[in-house]
């Protein structure tokens, strides 16, 4: 893997025997990961993106999907692809209690707003905004989480999500807190403030550190007395945190409903799949996203993972796409694509109705009638009836 090899000369330049082990066990774990995902395949294909109702039985032979047990294999095999990029979604061993500094407290109306550190790697504290509702912190009722994650921004960050970034649309972190959610909004790896070695770490992408801290910052949530997670959580997000709200709940099943704004649309279809955007540094294939998806420039069907799959990998929880018409980065024809092709797995697990796209007729933005109706959609799941 020419991209493994290439952050262990970084490991070597800087100079440390433990980092220099470290890229040696991170190039092995990952390149027997891949060699697993393309294994499967007896004819070293990987699977139609936009077919989900096939899969690879006994001796890697293409089956049609009849069962939930014959789509666990599909999703099985999706979620191999993404380590293979993404490198390995970190094991059990590295949970355990989170700690918590308050470095901030706000008093933002009705909620606090506390700008927090939680411990996810040892090299530093990832910072987030914990808003709480007063009437939760003075005992009265407990609260659903949800996970808000912020667009691309290299000024404020994570500030964006609490309405501090001066973007409209944007302060959905601020607006759940309104409406009686207890909401986490972490910061991104190599934006603003916030700058995390990710190689001496053992990340092989910005992608999975992100997903890792938020699935971290679930469990910082899960452990406040005032949070009720007995519904699970919720994520939602706009452009950058519209796909990573999606990878994230991939990895993590607590997260029972998902919103995601002008976030994706098929890699195939990425700005028309002109080849300038999947050089390494550019588009997808920079440092702070998945550097290793400049390996396939030319020949983006050999991706082992696209959006129609993730897309079907959340089934059958609900999921509220925003969509718009005229979104520069995301051509909303192929966010359908992706649609067409997940619709078969919600209904093979009985959930139809739970995947909803909308189109309205904006540019890449998060229009106050769409948030709404994201809104009422995290209610239906995390509020009781």
């Amino acid at each position: 893997m020419v991209f493994v090899l290439g952050w262990k000369l970084v490991f070597i330049e800087r100079g440390s025997v433990m980092t220099r082990q470290l890229s040696c066990v991170v190039a092995c774990v990952l390149v027997g990961m891949w060699g697993a995902s393309c294994a499967i395949a007896a004819d070293g294909k990987r699977l139609n993106a936009d077919n989900l109702m096939e899969f690879h039985g006994e001796g890697g032979v293409v089956e049609p999907v009849r069962t939930a047990a014959d789509w666990a294999r599909r999703r099985s095999e999706i979620v191999l692809g993404m380590q293979a990029v993404m490198g390995p979604f970190p094991g059990d061993d590295r949970r355990g209690p989170v700690e918590m500094k308050v470095l901030e407290d706000v008093d933002a109306g009705s909620f606090r707003r506390r700008l927090v550190g939680y411990r996810v790697d040892q090299d530093m504290l990832t910072p987030a905004y914990l808003c709480i509702p007063k009437d939760v912190l003075s005992g009265k009722r407990k609260a659903a989480a949800v996970l808000c994650l912020h667009p691309t921004d290299n000024r404020v960050g994570h500030k964006v999500a609490l309405g501090l970034g001066g973007r409209a649309g944007r302060g959905y972190g601020k607006e759940l807190a309104e409406r009686g959610y207890v909401t986490l909004s972490p910061a991104y790896p190599h934006l603003a403030n916030y700058w995390p070695n990710l190689g001496g770490q053992g990340y092989v992408s910005g992608t999975m550190k992100a997903i890792w801290d938020n699935s971290r910052g679930l469990d910082l949530l899960a452990s406040l007395e005032f949070v009720d997670s007995s519904r699970g959580f919720g994520a939602i997000g706009h452009s950058l945190g519209g796909h990573n709200a999606i990878y994230t709940a991939v990895f993590d099943k607590r997260i029972t409903v998902v919103v995601s704004s002008c976030g994706f649309d098929s890699y195939q279809d990425y700005y028309d799949g002109v080849e300038r955007v999947w050089f390494f540094g550019a588009g997808w294939c920079q440092i702070r996203y998945m550097p290793r998806l400049s390996n396939y420039r030319g020949r983006l069907t050999e991706i082992p993972f696209d959006f129609q799959e993730l897309i079907g990998a959340l089934a059958p929880r609900r999921l509220f796409v925003n969509a718009p018409l005229r979104d520069g980065n995301f051509r909303s024809r192929s966010v359908d694509r992706c649609a067409k092709a997940a619709l078969p797995i919600y209904g093979l697990l009985g959930a139809e109705g739970r995947l909803m796209v909308r189109h309205p007729d904006s540019d890449h933005n998060f229009p106050d009638a769409m948030r709404r109706e994201a809104y009422q959609t995290i209610d239906s799941v995390l509020r009781a009836k």
